[in-house]
């Protein structure tokens, strides 16, 4: 090839080198008229953005999937005292708040919260007075002329004595429940208290790990609980009624339910100082409880059974409502119907049906 053809493509290839260095340069430090040509919007945006010296937002980090649990309670009750769910973190669970159970819901030892239900029902009706109690062990008292209008109050605390005690998670508490009778519309007799009980308890309450929490049909087994009580009437002979007893529950839940079941074992006692040999062939040998809170509502039905004979035992229905809504933890309305055998302990053998309506405080 002759040499003068080589010259007019080494320019060609040159001055094509050299319109390429614009293209280039704008590439790397773009112009605002070269931002401003750009059609696509977003790329349009990006070449402003290097312009600027803006660092290109990353993508939002995709969020993780949901885990699968049980429902949550949207019971509006809480731990008096508690922070909102904004300001503190706390389970979603009403069963661990009122035994602590979660880590989260854990609040130290020698806090004084309500137990059973703490109330006072100015009304209180009941279908029959026992009016010659008795025993096998004990002789028959005639009673004064109760009315069958009484007013009825109870009041139940506890307080966690140990936390983390033994087993992971494990607290034990103390509490102790008072319950009376008082005839106050009963004028005529000085208005007397026709009954009064009290019991003392230790309870060891045990969280259950989370790998054995799943049950069938979205309920959890959520506490296991071992615990020793005593309760008496604080009467003299022939009126004395007591007993000591061990018991054994557990809880369950699931969203606005709950379960709560005990079963008790009686400690012997010799026959000539037992005041209520047959105590628990009326009163029962284990308790169920099934609690519902859903909003401010909240309703329970205990059934106490001998295990043996349906004819004994009892039903006991509650309901609650705030008298204040903006307070669901404050005073509220309480209903409360019972049937069946020992309602007090001087009653344990005597059945009856009553029905009171008052106010409840102290839920926990």
């Amino acid at each position: 090839m002759p040499r003068h053809s080589a010259v007019p493509s080494l320019l060609l290839i040159l001055l094509a080198a050299a319109s390429a260095q614009p293209a280039l340069a704008e590439a790397e430090a773009p112009t605002l008229a070269y931002c401003a040509a750009i059609g696509a919007p977003a790329d349009r945006l990006a070449c402003y953005d290097k312009l600027a010296g803006r660092a290109p937002e990353l993508p939002p980090a995709p969020e993780a999937a949901p885990t699968a649990t049980a429902a949550p309670s949207s019971s509006e009750l809480a731990p008096k005292g508690a922070l909102n769910a904004a300001q503190t973190r706390s389970s979603s669970s009403l069963m661990s708040k009122f035994w602590e159970l979660d880590a989260e819901d854990k609040r130290g030892t020698f806090n004084f919260v309500g137990y059973k239900p703490n109330y006072v029902l100015p009304f209180h009706y009941t279908s029959r007075i026992n009016r010659q109690p008795q025993s096998p062990t004990q002789a028959v008292v005639a009673q004064p002329n109760y009315r069958r209008e009484e007013a009825k109050f109870q009041l139940s605390l506890r307080t966690k004595l140990a936390q983390d005690l033994i087993l992971p998670g494990g607290d034990l508490w103390v509490a102790f429940t008072q319950q009376a009778m008082w005839q106050i519309w009963n004028g005529k007799d000085s208005k007397p208290f026709r009954n009064s009980d009290y019991e003392p308890e230790v309870i060891y309450v045990l969280p259950t790990p989370e790998a054995w929490r799943q049950l069938p049909f979205g309920w959890q087994w959520r506490y296991a609980q071992l615990g020793i009580a005593h309760q008496s009437n604080g009467q003299s002979d022939p009126l004395s009624r007591s007993w000591n007893r061990v018991n054994l529950g557990a809880g369950f839940e699931r969203g606005d339910w709950s379960l709560s079941t005990r079963l008790t074992q009686r400690l012997n006692e010799p026959l000539a100082t037992d005041n209520n040999p047959d105590l628990v062939s009326y009163r029962g040998r284990g308790e169920f409880q099934l609690n519902w809170a859903h909003g401010k509502h909240t309703a329970s039905l205990l059934y106490r059974s001998t295990l043996k004979n349906v004819k004994y035992g009892a039903l006991q229905l509650e309901w609650t409502y705030p008298v204040f809504e903006d307070q669901p933890n404050g005073l509220r309305w309480y209903l409360q119907a019972f049937r069946g055998y020992g309602e007090t302990l001087t009653d344990y053998n005597f059945r009856q049906t009553s029905i009171g309506a008052g106010v409840s405080f102290m839920q926990f």
